[in-house]
């Protein structure tokens, strides 16, 4: 939907509310016209029913306001004497109508002063319960969510088994553009197996400022912007995703916008400069390994890996009668070469000027493969390009897709919604991210660009951590993810700040006692 639509929407519901509730504000001794005038009659609806004023803006507040409409329902209900569980049910059933049946059919009096606290325990526990789900939605979609790590694109930095934080204030908070969706789970409601959202009314795309900008070799949670599954799991049907209910990814922005970025021998070049990974970083390669005779079992080979905390599983080429390790450090393997029972280690890496046709744009005049790749201009916000047919396919998917044009070609002619252009600029700006695992992530260089407006948050600290095995990774427990030198857990001083805090709080209870 897009603004305009929604301001049509938003006047709607204003109308609805106040034809079904002008009466119900005149027996508060309110004006009839109050219950018209947008924002306002929520401001004064809170003073009829008795609640603080400040829950307007929950009211305002998308996927949390599913929340606090049924409440309100209730609420004005209540405040008006109908406090019975068939009150209840009928205000919640009706969406909101019962108020006007209220309104037009019923002699009501309104209760100023109604006690606000539940008749039973059964009503303060749920409305306990209402409120904890209210605070700690707010808190998901505005502030801090949780994260793991699905993939080892990223090994060595950020593990498969880790539990992150992701700030969202670092880049700034997205509105969430599904209005309608349950609290705090992404694309599938949890062992139904189903969308967790409806895909309309969306709203437009809008976002909070941040208080940073994305920096080189930040490490990055986006939605995945070819994501058409129905979760990350189950790939057999396929849907129309709204952004923010696309996959959750993590990479790394190794290129920012208006940078130029090439791939030479594996290795990043930025703007003609090679780019340099943090201390805590490690790239890694594929590696064919033979080993000298016959190894007594699997459980030997993985036991030699694992020394050499190559941890990223093993394939087998048939064709060279190696191992295939999917993902190894050059520390590493200098190391490992030295072993007794390794022959060899080779490293696996395509050449320049084979094409791979599964590597971006995906378009036989672009010979790029993982390896090599570009040079190629990375679109910045406002700028403009000169567009041939020659590098449209590098931005076909930012026209069409990202920035909503119709785009078609006719021999060397590019038309944009119906115009003949030579020319493109950019509404957005865009990122490149890629893993550390170069050649085990499926990053950019299969998908393309990353637009701002898919960017969730940044990663910025681990809370818990454990193996394939399930086993806590202790070391990592409360862990930052950025930062230079070794990281260091921070577990042992939160359990004694802890310990001291509950301390604290039972000395307080048994001196208030005395």
């Amino acid at each position: 939907m897009t603004i305009s639509q929604w301001f049509i929407f938003f006047l709607i519901v204003q109308v609805i509310h106040g034809f079904g509730t002008w009466k119900l504000y005149v027996k508060a001794d309110r004006k009839a016209w109050e219950a018209f005038i947008p924002v306002y009659n929520a401001v004064v609806l809170m003073k009829i029913i008795n609640r603080p004023w400040w829950w307007t803006f929950l009211i305002f507040v998308p996927v949390v306001n599913l929340i606090m409409f049924p409440v309100i329902w209730v609420e004005t209900a209540r405040s008006f004497g109908k406090n019975t569980a068939t009150d209840t049910l009928l205000a919640v059933v009706t969406l909101g109508f019962y108020n006007y049946y209220l309104n037009y059919f019923v002699d009501v009096a309104h209760v100023k002063d109604r006690s606000l606290h539940p008749k039973s325990a059964l009503g303060d526990w749920v409305s306990s319960i209402l409120f904890a789900i209210v605070a700690a939605t707010i808190v998901h979609t505005y502030f801090i969510q949780p994260f793991t790590i699905p993939t080892s694109s990223l090994e060595k930095t950020l593990l498969v088994g880790d539990f992150l934080f992701v700030s969202k204030m670092h880049y700034g908070p997205r509105i969430p553009m599904t209005t309608v969706a349950a609290p705090m789970v992404h694309d599938t409601i949890p062992f139904a197996k189903i969308k967790s959202y409806l895909s309309y009314p969306e709203l437009p795309y809008m976002r909070i400022p941040g208080f940073q900008k994305i920096k080189q070799n930040d490490i990055v949670v986006f939605n995945w912007p070819v994501d058409t599954m129905l979760d990350m799991r189950h790939t057999d049907k396929f849907y129309y995703k709204p952004i923010d209910k696309k996959t959750n990814y993590v990479k790394r922005c190794v290129g920012l916008p208006g940078d130029s970025l090439s791939i030479k021998d594996g290795y990043v070049y930025i703007n003609g400069k090679k780019n340099e990974l943090p201390d805590r970083s490690k790239i890694q390669f594929s590696y064919n390994i033979k080993f000298k005779g016959q190894l007594s079992s699997m459980n030997q080979v993985y036991d030699i890996l694992d020394r050499y905390d190559m941890t990223d599983g093993l394939g087998y080429d048939e064709k060279n009668e190696a191992y295939i390790i999917p993902a190894a450090t050059e520390e590493a393997v200098s190391k490992a070469k030295n072993h007794p029972n390794i022959e060899s280690i080779t490293i696996i890496k395509d050449s320049l000027g084979r094409r791979d046709a599964g590597i971006f744009p995906m378009d036989a005049g672009y010979n790029w493969n993982n390896d090599y790749f570009g040079p190629m201009y990375i679109p910045e916000e406002g700028k403009t390009i000169n567009l041939t047919v020659e590098n449209l396919p590098l931005y076909k998917r930012i026209i069409s897709t990202y920035e909503g044009h119709e785009l078609s070609v006719n021999g060397n002619q590019i038309s944009i919604d119906g115009k003949v252009t030579n020319s493109y600029t950019f509404k957005q700006n865009y990122y490149w991210m890629m893993g550390d695992n170069r050649h085990n992530s499926q990053d950019s260089r299969v998908w393309g660009f990353v637009p701002f407006d898919h960017v969730v948050g940044k990663p910025v600290f681990i809370w818990m951590s454990w193996d394939a095995n399930k086993k806590p990774r202790w070391d990592r427990f409360f862990t930052t993810v950025g930062g230079s030198g070794k990281p260091v857990s921070y577990l042992i001083p939160f359990l004694i700040v802890l310990a001291g805090w509950f301390g604290y709080s039972s000395w307080r209870k048994k001196k208030k006692a005395k």
